[in-house]
């Protein structure tokens, strides 16, 4: 009877922390169900459940190991099994664990930038504070901490969703720290060190754990080449690699530019497929996607969202985007050179005219996929 404990024991612990990796990372169908609530629990009752199976495997080890033959090879191979399990879904297989945090955060000036100036960067501009983060780093690491312009900003990105987000991650006046905990729906998802809660990394919400319904305060940012973001501010600092974790980053542009075919991160080049690139933009409570591919053919999209005249413009680098909030519905815009004007009048790329600015919108290049499940009740243009 006893060495029933012992089997009993060794299934319960290799279940379990099977079944703690499936739900939140993106093994097959994992990401395709409602399974968040569920995934939480495991996890934080993790601890117990391993005690549980321990106590198991303990009370039956003895009478389990004095069978005869054989079943004692059984017994060894259970434990074998039982510790690699625990090790690779532990060690190896772990978010935090296959992309690790940067052991320090290098920004340089642009004279002394190491960056390809065609890679794609997630700028931003606080208090006259620039800094501009390569896809290529952030990618990999997921979040960055920084402080820019005297506020403390975690600088995000979600390769499998294709999308840069940055925010405030000051929560309860406090200013928290996120690892990376897993994925929920192909997005990746942060868990505070304070009460354990995970939050999604497209919309910055808590969404389960004791702050479940909190939602960080999102801080604009731009998706651009590093070329084209120190144009408009030349004296922008650049995040660098870390040198400890070089050969992490990938060398490639296949993603950057959408010719990866990956299952996980490659692009469709097929408009409104999941994989395929969209730009997001949401004003007044309305949501809309516009497909990439043509607003590569057509370079300047005029529309109205919300009740509100909205202009996206695609630059030169066919790569780099802008949204803004037309002055008027009867102002429509077209680029001309590095211009886009409309209204009598020209503006930079970045909303600054000789007589006034553009009011900039936050839009986001990422995959279809992403945008639909994360804004169900999004338009098309």
């Amino acid at each position: 009877m006893k060495r029933g404990f012992f089997f009993a024991g060794i299934v319960l612990l290799v279940l379990f922390e099977l079944a703690n990796v499936w739900f939140i990372m993106p093994l097959p169908y994992s990401q395709r169900v409602r399974s968040i609530d569920v995934a939480y629990t495991l996890y934080t009752a993790r601890w117990g459940i391993r005690a549980v199976a321990l106590a198991l495997i303990v009370a039956g080890f003895a009478p389990a190991w004095r069978a005869p033959g054989w079943r004692r090879l059984g017994v060894a191979v259970a434990l074998v099994v039982a510790g690699g399990v625990t090790y690779m879904t532990n060690a190896v297989m772990a978010a935090d664990k296959i992309f690790i945090a940067p052991s320090s955060l290098t920004m340089a000036p642009a004279a002394r930038n190491r960056v390809d100036p065609k890679r794609l960067v997630v700028g931003i501009e606080l208090n006259g504070d620039a800094r501009a983060y390569p896809v290529q780093f952030i990618g990999y690491h997921h979040q960055v901490r920084d402080t820019v312009g005297g506020r403390p900003v975690l600088v995000s990105f979600c390769t499998v969703c294709r999308t840069g987000r940055v925010f405030d991650p000051v929560v309860d006046g406090y200013a928290e720290q996120f690892r990376l905990v897993g994925m929920d729906h192909f997005n990746a998802m942060f868990e505070d060190a304070t009460t354990k809660s995970w939050w999604r990394q497209a919309n910055g919400e808590a969404i389960t754990g004791a702050k479940k319904g909190t939602v960080l305060t999102e801080i604009p940012s731009r998706q651009v080449t590093l070329a084209e973001w120190l144009a408009l501010h030349p004296k922008s600092l650049v995040m660098q690699a870390d040198a400890a974790l070089q050969a992490k980053y990938s060398s490639s542009f296949d993603y950057e530019t959408g010719a990866s075919r990956s299952t996980l991160t490659g692009t469709d080049t097929v408009s409104w497929h999941d994989k395929a690139w969209v730009v997001g933009l949401s004003v007044k409570g309305a949501d809309r996607a516009y497909d990439w591919n043509r607003l590569r053919r057509e370079r300047v999209v005029n529309d109205t969202l919300g009740g509100a005249p909205v202009v996206l413009a695609l630059a030169a680098d066919d790569a780099s985007f802008f949204a803004f909030a037309r002055p008027d519905a009867a102002a429509r815009f077209e680029l001309r050179g590095d211009s886009l004007v409309g209204g009598g009048q020209a503006y930079a790329l970045d909303g600054h005219g000789p007589s006034g600015t553009l009011a900039a919108l936050g839009a986001s290049q990422e995959f279809w996929h992403s945008w639909r499940t994360f804004h169900p009740r999004t338009t098309t243009y």
